[in-house]
Protein backbone atom coordinates (compact mmCIF):
# COMPACT_ATOMS: atom_id res chain seq x y z
CA UNK A 1 0.00 0.00 0.00
CA UNK A 2 1.17 3.39 -0.17
CA UNK A 3 2.74 6.10 2.25
CA UNK A 4 -0.16 7.61 1.69
CA UNK A 5 -2.39 5.13 3.10
CA UNK A 6 -0.33 4.69 6.57
CA UNK A 7 -0.34 8.37 6.73
CA UNK A 8 -4.03 8.93 6.71
CA UNK A 9 -4.21 5.55 9.12
CA UNK A 10 -2.24 7.75 11.21
CA UNK A 11 -4.00 10.82 11.24
CA UNK A 12 -7.12 8.69 11.97
CA UNK A 13 -5.27 6.99 14.73
CA UNK A 14 -4.68 10.60 16.66
CA UNK A 15 -8.10 11.85 15.85
CA UNK A 16 -10.07 8.58 17.24
CA UNK A 17 -7.58 8.97 20.15
CA UNK A 18 -8.37 12.31 20.80
CA UNK A 19 -12.01 12.24 20.13
CA UNK A 20 -11.92 8.77 22.78
CA UNK A 21 -10.60 10.75 26.03
CA UNK A 22 -12.65 13.82 25.22
CA UNK A 23 -15.75 11.64 25.46
CA UNK A 24 -14.12 9.79 28.50
CA UNK A 25 -13.86 12.62 30.26
CA UNK A 26 -17.62 14.23 29.79
CA UNK A 27 -18.59 10.98 30.52
CA UNK A 28 -16.97 11.37 34.05
CA UNK A 29 -17.98 14.66 34.30
CA UNK A 30 -21.28 14.15 33.58
CA UNK A 31 -22.16 10.10 34.53
CA UNK A 32 -23.63 9.59 31.14
CA UNK A 33 -23.45 6.02 30.17
CA UNK A 34 -23.63 6.61 26.47
CA UNK A 35 -20.88 8.83 26.33
CA UNK A 36 -19.55 6.05 27.92
CA UNK A 37 -20.51 3.97 25.29
CA UNK A 38 -19.34 6.32 22.46
CA UNK A 39 -15.86 6.45 24.29
CA UNK A 40 -15.78 3.15 24.10
CA UNK A 41 -16.66 3.11 20.56
CA UNK A 42 -13.61 5.62 20.13
CA UNK A 43 -11.49 3.61 21.88
CA UNK A 44 -12.34 0.36 18.97
CA UNK A 45 -12.18 2.63 16.87
CA UNK A 46 -8.48 3.58 17.70
CA UNK A 47 -7.78 0.04 18.06
CA UNK A 48 -8.90 -0.59 14.64
CA UNK A 49 -6.54 1.84 12.73
CA UNK A 50 -4.15 -0.01 14.74
CA UNK A 51 -4.99 -3.04 13.55
CA UNK A 52 -5.08 -1.73 9.86
CA UNK A 53 -1.11 -0.26 10.53
CA UNK A 54 -0.15 -4.04 11.62
CA UNK A 55 -1.69 -5.10 8.78
CA UNK A 56 -0.28 -2.59 6.73
CA UNK A 57 3.27 -3.79 8.22
CA UNK A 58 2.91 -7.91 7.86
CA UNK A 59 1.57 -7.25 4.32
CA UNK A 60 5.18 -6.39 3.12
CA UNK A 61 6.63 -9.33 4.74
CA UNK A 62 8.67 -11.24 1.97
CA UNK A 63 7.48 -14.57 1.05
CA UNK A 64 8.51 -17.63 2.32
CA UNK A 65 8.45 -20.90 2.35
CA UNK A 66 5.52 -21.55 4.33
CA UNK A 67 3.68 -18.43 2.31
CA UNK A 68 5.49 -18.57 -1.31
CA UNK A 69 3.26 -15.78 -2.57
CA UNK A 70 4.39 -13.21 0.21
CA UNK A 71 2.21 -11.55 2.98
CA UNK A 72 0.12 -9.23 0.49
CA UNK A 73 -3.42 -10.27 1.21
CA UNK A 74 -2.76 -9.92 5.35
CA UNK A 75 -4.38 -6.33 4.71
CA UNK A 76 -7.33 -7.59 4.05
CA UNK A 77 -7.15 -10.49 6.80
CA UNK A 78 -6.57 -7.36 9.12
CA UNK A 79 -9.41 -5.37 7.28
CA UNK A 80 -12.35 -7.92 8.26
CA UNK A 81 -10.94 -8.46 12.03
CA UNK A 82 -11.65 -4.30 12.01
CA UNK A 83 -15.12 -4.86 10.65
CA UNK A 84 -15.57 -7.91 13.30
CA UNK A 85 -14.93 -5.81 16.10
CA UNK A 86 -16.41 -2.48 15.07
CA UNK A 87 -19.75 -4.40 15.05
CA UNK A 88 -19.06 -6.96 17.74
CA UNK A 89 -17.32 -5.13 20.57
CA UNK A 90 -18.88 -1.65 19.68
CA UNK A 91 -22.54 -3.32 19.35
CA UNK A 92 -22.36 -5.27 22.71
CA UNK A 93 -21.02 -2.29 24.64
CA UNK A 94 -23.30 -0.26 23.57
CA UNK A 95 -26.29 -3.11 24.07
CA UNK A 96 -24.62 -3.15 28.01
CA UNK A 97 -24.82 0.71 28.96
CA UNK A 98 -28.59 0.83 27.19
CA UNK A 99 -29.82 -2.24 29.13
CA UNK A 100 -27.92 -0.47 32.53
CA UNK A 101 -29.48 2.90 31.82
CA UNK A 102 -32.68 1.83 31.51
CA UNK A 103 -32.56 -0.08 34.53
CA UNK A 104 -30.67 2.78 36.46
CA UNK A 105 -32.27 6.04 34.40
CA UNK A 106 -30.25 9.12 34.90
CA UNK A 107 -31.17 12.71 34.29
CA UNK A 108 -28.76 14.53 32.07
CA UNK A 109 -26.54 17.18 34.01
CA UNK A 110 -25.19 19.21 31.72
CA UNK A 111 -25.84 18.84 28.25
CA UNK A 112 -23.40 21.51 27.20
CA UNK A 113 -20.77 19.13 28.05
CA UNK A 114 -22.26 16.89 25.21
CA UNK A 115 -21.85 19.77 22.71
CA UNK A 116 -18.28 20.74 23.13
CA UNK A 117 -17.28 16.85 23.06
CA UNK A 118 -19.55 17.30 19.42
CA UNK A 119 -17.33 19.98 18.36
CA UNK A 120 -14.01 18.51 19.53
CA UNK A 121 -14.85 15.46 17.65
CA UNK A 122 -15.79 17.37 14.12
CA UNK A 123 -12.53 19.02 14.82
CA UNK A 124 -10.57 16.27 15.05
CA UNK A 125 -12.27 14.18 12.45
CA UNK A 126 -11.96 17.24 10.27
CA UNK A 127 -8.19 16.90 10.67
CA UNK A 128 -8.12 13.75 9.20
CA UNK A 129 -10.50 14.37 6.85
CA UNK A 130 -8.62 16.91 5.86
CA UNK A 131 -5.33 14.80 5.15
CA UNK A 132 -7.29 11.55 3.53
CA UNK A 133 -8.61 14.62 1.15
CA UNK A 134 -5.24 15.70 0.34
CA UNK A 135 -3.65 12.16 -0.09
CA UNK A 136 -6.62 11.11 -2.28
CA UNK A 137 -5.94 14.19 -4.34
CA UNK A 138 -2.27 13.23 -4.93
CA UNK A 139 -3.03 9.86 -6.00
CA UNK A 140 -5.96 10.32 -8.45
CA UNK A 141 -4.07 13.34 -10.23
CA UNK A 142 -5.91 14.59 -12.84
CA UNK A 143 -8.33 12.10 -13.19
CA UNK A 144 -12.24 13.55 -12.44
CA UNK A 145 -13.33 12.60 -8.08
CA UNK A 146 -16.31 10.32 -9.55
CA UNK A 147 -14.07 8.69 -12.33
CA UNK A 148 -11.26 8.21 -9.41
CA UNK A 149 -13.71 6.98 -6.73
CA UNK A 150 -15.32 4.53 -9.13
CA UNK A 151 -12.27 3.23 -10.58
CA UNK A 152 -10.40 2.25 -7.06
CA UNK A 153 -13.61 0.62 -6.01
CA UNK A 154 -13.94 -1.59 -8.83
CA UNK A 155 -17.21 0.41 -10.28
CA UNK A 156 -15.54 2.06 -12.95
CA UNK A 157 -18.36 0.13 -15.59
CA UNK A 158 -20.80 2.48 -13.87
CA UNK A 159 -19.28 5.25 -15.56
CA UNK A 160 -20.83 4.65 -18.96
Amino acid sequence: MAAGSKKVIIAALIGNSLISVTKFVAAAMTGSSAMFSEGIHSVVDTGNQGLLLYGLKAAKKPADQRFPFGHGKEIYFWSFIVAILIFAVGAGISIYEGVHHILHPADISNPTINYIVLGLAIIFESGALYIAVQEFNKARGNIPTLKAVLEETGCAQYLA
